[in-house]
């Protein structure tokens, strides 16, 4: 258990601005990171190993990418107890994202609205951070899962995107445990339309060959994973599923194990928090209200894709009962981010023990 209970910080967080907090956070763990003052935040790990795409996680629980979109707080992030941490989204060249104030709470719903807009520092300070880190110089089969998430720039046309998903994949892909090629912030122009049919095969297409590449280059085969959003109706996910299923299984229909899904990303839906201050923020939604619109999507895929295709779900969890609910929902990993704004690091131990209960279950 943590030295400094979370309840004790959030009033002091949540009295300033949310993206100000948010810096000042990330600071603190990039600074106390492999320190003895990590002992504020750290949480022991549960050990509840699972291979899920060909790769062991030590427990079934990690963050989702967004928090540490440039990669400074690996290891201080690795200490709260996370069986794997998702870093980025990173894009080849740095931006500074959208104009402030781009973060709003509603805390009354437990949710977050952002716009931040892949702010990062762009890809070669991405790496050199990602190669910093202890983790990564020390990671053996016993350790903490890394997935390395990215995107594309905004001044790319949308017609050239492949492009910079095939750039950061080549930066990445050496110092990865897995990849996530995200399609789905609302946050970026024209983004969500690489999810369509043509344009995601043709992405898809493009990053399978470049990776048998990089597996021959590399001698190790990673997987891919796919994260969209949650705002999709059932002829979109069935076009999602067919294209994954094209990429993702062998001739005889069995998973191949070197492409998965993450479900979902931020909505775009309001209905859960009409009337709420900053309700009508543009941005992507997250927390409590996107909990049924994930899980509607993970469970389709489930159905679609069958009972082996690899399923991260994220979206919602704010408590270990959540986290249960995604994997009744048909995830194989659940993922927390704005659950680790409300409730602190304590959130990732019970949704741990909570799921590896229910996997005893099963």
């Amino acid at each position: 258990m943590s030295l400094l209970p979370y309840a004790l910080t959030r009033p002091f967080l949540f009295g300033m601005d949310p993206e100000a907090a948010h810096e000042l956070t990330l600071d603190a763990i990039a600074r106390f990171q492999n320190t003895p003052l990590a002992c504020l935040f750290s949480e022991a790990r549960i050990e509840d190993p699972v291979t899920v795409a060909g790769v062991r996680f030590p427990n079934r629980v990690g963050l989702a990418a967004g928090l540490d979109k440039n990669a400074r707080c690996i290891d201080g992030l690795a200490a709260m107890g996370f069986g794997f941490v998702e870093v980025g989204t990173v894009t080849p060249k740095g931006q500074p994202g959208n104009p402030k104030p781009r973060m709003f709470r509603l805390p009354q719903a437990q949710a977050l609205i952002n716009r931040l807009g892949f702010n990062n520092e762009g890809l070669e300070a991405f790496l050199a951070n990602v190669q910093r880190s202890r983790l990564r110089q020390t990671a053996g089969s016993e350790g903490m899962r890394l997935g390395l998430n990215i995107g594309k720039n905004a001044a790319t046309p949308i017609e050239q995107a492949t492009d910079d998903y095939l750039t950061c994949l080549e930066g990445v892909y050496p110092h990865a445990d897995y990849v996530t090629v995200n399609i789905s912030s609302p946050n970026t122009k024209n983004l969500r339309s690489l999810q369509s049919d043509e344009a995601l095969d043709a992405l898809l297409g493009a990053v399978s060959e470049r990776r048998e590449l990089l597996v021959q280059r590399t001698r190790r085969r990673i997987p891919v994973f796919l994260k969209i959003a949650p705002d999709l109706d059932d002829g979109q996910i069935e076009v999602i599923a067919a294209t994954l299923r094209r990429y993702g299984t062998d001739t005889q229909g069995e998973p191949t194990n070197s492409l998965g899904v993450i479900a979902t990303n931020t909505t775009l839906s309001r209905e859960a928090v009409k009337g709420l201050a900053h309700a009508e923020e543009t941005g992507g939604l997250s927390g409590a209200p996107v909990l049924a619109a994930s899980n509607r999507v993970i469970k389709a895929l489930r159905t679609a894709l069958g009972p082996r295709f690899p399923i991260i779900g994220v979206g919602g969890v704010m408590s270990a009962v959540d986290a249960v609910s995604k994997m009744e929902a048909g995830a194989d990993l659940v993922q927390i981010y704005t659950g680790l704004i409300y409730q602190g690091p304590a959130l990732v131990k019970t949704s741990a023990l909570a799921l590896k209960a229910r996997a005893a279950r099963r």
